[in-house]
């Protein structure tokens, strides 16, 4: 795992256009499940990452935008984005875990997508599968009991 890209202001860079202060992110350690024997029931070592995108300073309103349509699956009914890390047996590599995770998650957001480019099938496509429905038609065809006048 890499290191967070966080400048001597206490910035994250996203990428070229975006760079969150870490005052706009709120972290609160919890009791986490996991390694760590006896040792794991007094120690607050799982992290939670909270942003809240509709209010960020930080975002343009294009970035804000793609970012609610984007992420609206991991928002919470406030608009409030939370992530959750408790893989390690220390708080500080699982803050920066999160917040290494919250980074990739935002470039990933923000990337542009490719458009589609419309395709056709193949005729010998198109024939083959109304070939394949035409036998499954003839095999249901065969299945119903025979009519009077056959």
């Amino acid at each position: 795992m890499g290191s967070v890209e966080v400048s001597d202001d206490g910035t994250i860079r996203v990428n070229d256009g975006l760079s969150i202060p870490r005052a706009e992110l709120t972290f609160r350690a919890t009791r986490s499940a996991g390694p760590g024997g006896q040792h794991v029931n007094t120690s607050s070592t799982r992290v939670e990452l909270t942003w809240e995108p509709g209010a960020s300073p930080s975002l343009d309103e294009a970035q804000r935008a793609v970012l609610l349509d984007r992420l609206k699956r991991r928002l919470d009914s406030r608009g409030v984005l939370r992530l959750v890390e408790g893989g390690s047996r220390s708080q500080y590599q699982n803050r920066e875990a999160v917040v290494e995770r919250f980074r990739k998650l935002l470039e990933a957001a923000l990337r542009p997508r490719r458009k589609r480019k419309k395709t056709r099938p193949p005729a010998s496509a198109r024939e083959g599968r109304l070939r394949e429905k035409k036998r499954r038609s003839e095999i249901k065809r065969r299945r119903s009991p025979p009519t009077s006048d056959e």
